[in-house]
């Protein structure tokens, strides 16, 4: 059967939590509030006047030092990672993070003391499904530093990270995927991290005024300084993974995808978001509704069944909307949830197989050879299909343009058709097709 859609989340209730900041030092009180559906995660300065709220997006962060830091006109919230990270990580779509000071506590350093938060609060479902960005093509950043970032497409949202510091010490790896049960056990408890050549000069910027060893581990050579042993023997890369999960939950959708990391930092995770952020703002700028032609140069889906002779779940052709020549026409299939096809291909991610994406220029192809025999006493069978290529994935909710241009004929027995399926102007997939008629 098809997938159940994922429903969007919410804390099931109020709850608090105080304590000192990383970088300011100053004591915060922090508390998580319920919020409605399509809220996401916003962040409420109560010692402010009008008590003020930053959205927490991609489009609202400011700086990256050692932290991440978003805001609105002159507005701030430092060190929003751990927060979100935990939110994300736990399920949680929308909420209402209240603070009393700028920069939220740092407990023990890791987002144990978040997770435990949002499991006093509880995890509600809400009656929307969630939104997600569904990786089609690999996506990468890097920087100058040798941070490099690769998005590749997945059904799952995954994370494969490989951490070094100065000088290659302590290189870990690990590769998960992400899941609440999973972000709870193996990453929520890893703690922040800092090499001790860099101490002096994060103190010089006033940061980290609030760090200790209670709260931070620091890394001298090849010694560990720190009030209790390593929680994991990897702890750095997995403290890695929580950065980038609460970086990457500042584009306000689910991800479904594989991040392949090596050295990375908030600059550089910043810098992926802001990429995938585009790609969601121009997916929504082409995923407006087509105004589809009627009338002269197209027939409707009755015509089309008169000259097919396919019927559910093959037929694969809604309307021709135009003949642009005697040799040139354009068709349209709209892929919905219900196609029978999703059930057994990727219901958990459905894709539209590529066979169906050639069937369907075949049908296009066929009308538009038995408009130009000005007879439907035949039936086309397929002899080739060549160059067939598909370039990018066909989801739910797609409306494909399927063009077919007639290149060959012989007699009425034989033709070939180029054809290609165009889905937000972008060609989707092509090949080359060759036909036999025969009567029925």
């Amino acid at each position: 059967m098809a997938s159940i859609p994922e429903f969007q989340h919410t804390v099931g209730k109020t709850a608090s939590f105080s304590g000192t900041s990383l970088h300011t030092g100053e004591k915060v009180s922090l508390q998580l509030h319920p919020a409605p559906v399509d809220h996401g995660i916003k962040f409420k300065r109560k010692d402010l006047q009008d008590e003020p709220t930053i959205d927490a997006r991609i489009d609202n962060l400011k700086t990256v030092e050692r932290a991440t830091t978003i805001g609105e006109g002159p507005v701030r919230v430092h060190t929003v990672e751990h927060v979100l990270g935990a939110l994300s990580g736990m399920g949680v779509d929308n909420a209402i993070v209240e603070m009393d000071a700028n920069e939220p506590p740092i407990g023990d350093g890791s987002a144990q003391p978040y997770v435990d938060l949002i499991k006093r609060a509880g995890v509600t479902a809400q009656e929307e499904p969630r939104k997600f960005f569904d990786v089609r093509e690999p996506t990468h950043v890097e920087s100058k530093t040798g941070a490099l970032l690769v998005l590749l497409p997945d059904e799952k949202f995954r994370i494969s990270c490989t951490q070094a510091g100065p000088d290659n010490r302590f290189a870990q790896y690990l590769s998960t995927e992400v899941t609440p049960a999973v972000f709870e056990r193996e990453i929520a408890p890893a703690r922040t991290f800092v090499y001790y050549e860099d101490v002096e000069p994060l103190m010089e910027k006033n940061l980290i005024k609030g760090g200790s060893l209670e709260n931070a581990i620091v890394v001298r050579g090849e010694a560990v300084l720190s009030k209790e042993p390593l929680r994991f023997a990897d702890e750095f890369v997995r403290h890695k993974i929580l950065d980038i999960i609460g970086d990457l939950a500042l584009i306000g959708r689910r991800i479904r995808g594989h991040v392949i990391a090596v050295k990375p930092g908030h600059a550089v995770n910043a810098d992926l978001a802001r990429a995938l952020a585009r790609e969601q703002t121009r997916r929504n700028a082409l995923s407006v509704t087509r105004a589809v032609p009627r009338g002269d140069g197209g027939f409707d889906t009755d015509e089309v069944m008169q000259i097919l002779p396919h019927r559910f779940p093959f037929l694969m052709v809604d309307r021709i909307i135009s003949f642009e020549s005697e040799t040139k026409c354009i068709g349209i299939k709209t892929v919905t949830i219900n196609e029978p096809f999703f059930q057994g291909h990727f219901p958990g991610h459905p894709v539209m197989p590529g066979v169906m994406q050639v069937e369907a220029m075949a049908q296009v192809a066929s009308v538009l050879l038995f408009k130009l025999a000005k007879t439907t006493s035949r039936i086309g069978y397929f002899m080739s299909a060549d160059g067939v290529k598909f370039r990018k994935p066909v989801f739910p909710g797609d409306t494909i343009f399927i063009h077919a241009e007639l290149t060959k004929s012989r007699g009425e027995r034989l033709a070939k058709a180029k054809c290609h399926c165009v889905v937000n102007d972008a060609v989707v997939s092509e090949g080359e097709l060759m036909f036999t008629f025969l009567d029925k």
